[in-house]
C-alpha cells in the first residue's frame, strides 16, 4: 500500500492536536502548563496568573490544561452568560454553561480541558472565574489533598489568620485595610489549606471591592489609590452586584510570598459591635460548628476531619463591625503579633 492509499487518521475529538502555544505558571502549590491554539484564551490566563509572587515550598506537582476556542450562537442579547452547572462522574469533575462553554478536570491525571466560545470572550470575568479558575482550583486541591475553603487570608511573618464570612460581610474591605496597615495578603475568597500542617496558599491576583469600600480611604495618602481603584475594571457578579476588580500586582500592595501557617480563625460578621465588643473569642465546639456550616463543599472532602481536628486547636473569634474597618485591621494585626486587645 502506498502512502497516499493509507486511510486518513481520524481524530474527531482533537485529542492528537495539542495547542501549539503555551504558558506556564505556578499556582496554588502546583506547576501549571496551559496549552492552546488561541492567543485570546492564553491572554485570559495571563490576566489571571502573570506576575504572581511564588507562593509555594519544595517540589510541586505538574498539571496540564488545554484551552479550546469554540463557536457558539446562544448569547445574543444576554447581559451575562448562562449560569454554570456542576457535572461529574467516573473521576471527572466539571462545570457546563452550554454546549460550547465548559470546563472539565481529571484530578487523577492532573489534566483539564476548558472550552470557551468567542461569545464568552465578551464576558472575560466569567470565563476566568467560572471556567479557568474552576479547573485550576479543582486540580490543585484534589491532587494535592488541600482543603478548598471559601475564606480570605492575611498574615504577618508567615503567620496567617483565616477570615470566614458570607458574601457581603466585608472580607474584601477588611483585607484592603489590612494591606494598608502592612499585613501580607494571600487570598480574598479561596484559601487552600494543607489539613495537617495548616499551611495555606491562594492566588494573590485580585481584590473585588464594593464601590462604598472607597469611602474608608479617608486620609491624604490614599488619594492616589482611590483614583486608581476608580479606574479599575468593573465586574458584575451573578448576584447583580457590581464591584471594582483591583489588580494587586502593583507596588502598593503587600503580598504573601510564601504559604501562611494558620494561627487564628476569625468569623467576620455583618452585625455591629455594640456592647458585645469588636472581637469576641469562641469555644472550640463553637468554632467547629461555624466551620461546618460555613464550608459545605469542603466538609465533604476526604481531608476534612483532619483539618477540623487541627483547626480546633487554633484561637477562634467573631469579628463584628466597628465604626471603621481600620480598627478591625488593627485588631487582626494585634492577634498575629501576639498582642491581643479584647
Amino acid at each position: 500500500m502506498t502512502l497516499k492509499d493509507e486511510p486518513p487518521i481520524e481524530d474527531p475529538f482533537g485529542e492528537c492536536s495539542p495547542g501549539r502555544l503555551s504558558r506556564q505558571y505556578q499556582v496554588v502549590g502546583g506547576d501549571f502548563e496551559f496549552r492552546s491554539d488561541s492567543e485570546e484564551l492564553l491572554a485570559l490566563v495571563d490576566v489571571a496568573y502573570k506576575g504572581l509572587p511564588i507562593c509555594m515550598q519544595g517540589d510541586c506537582l505538574r498539571f496540564q490544561i488545554e484551552l479550546r476556542l469554540t463557536e457558539g450562537t446562544g448569547f445574543a442579547g444576554r447581559e451575562e452568560p448562562p449560569a454554570a452547572r456542576m457535572v461529574g462522574g467516573a473521576g471527572i469533575l466539571g462545570v457546563v454553561m452550554d454546549a460550547t462553554n465548559m470546563a472539565l478536570a481529571v484530578p487523577a491525571a492532573r489534566r483539564g480541558l476548558v472550552a470557551i466560545s468567542r461569545e464568552l470572550l465578551r464576558f472575560p470575568y466569567h470565563a476566568r472565574y467560572e471556567l479557568i479558575e474552576f479547573v485550576v482550583f479543582t486540580l490543585a486541591s484534589r491532587a494535592q489533598g488541600l482543603m478548598p475553603l471559601h475564606a480570605a487570608c492575611v498574615g504577618v511573618r508567615g503567620r496567617g489568620v483565616l477570615l470566614i464570612g458570607e458574601s457581603g460581610a466585608g472580607k474584601s474591605t477588611l483585607a484592603l485595610q489590612c494591606m494598608l496597615q502592612g499585613l501580607d495578603f494571600l487570598t480574598e475568597d479561596a484559601a487552600f489549606v494543607t489539613p495537617r500542617s495548616l499551611k495555606t496558599t491562594g492566588v494573590t491576583n485580585f481584590l473585588h471591592l464594593r464601590f462604598d469600600a472607597l469611602d474608608f480611604l479617608d486620609d491624604d495618602t490614599s488619594l492616589d489609590l482611590r483614583a486608581s481603584f476608580r479606574n479599575s475594571p468593573v465586574i458584575l457578579r451573578r448576584s447583580g452586584e457590581q464591584k471594582y476588580e483591583i489588580d494587586l500586582r502593583q507596588d502598593w500592595a503587600t503580598l504573601a510570598h510564601e504559604p501562611l501557617t494558620l494561627a487564628h480563625i476569625v468569623f467576620v460578621s455583618k452585625e455591629p459591635a455594640g456592647d458585645a465588643g469588636l472581637l469576641t473569642p469562641l469555644q472550640p465546639d463553637q468554632s467547629r460548628s461555624r466551620l461546618v456550616s460555613s464550608q459545605p463543599y469542603a466538609a465533604h472532602q476526604p481531608g476534612w476531619p483532619l483539618f477540623v481536628e487541627q483547626a480546633s486547636g487554633l484561637h477562634a473569634y467573631v469579628l463584628r463591625r466597628g465604626a471603621h474597618p481600620q480598627e478591625a485591621a488593627a485588631r487582626l494585626r494585634a492577634l498575629l503579633e501576639g498582642h491581643l486587645i479584647s
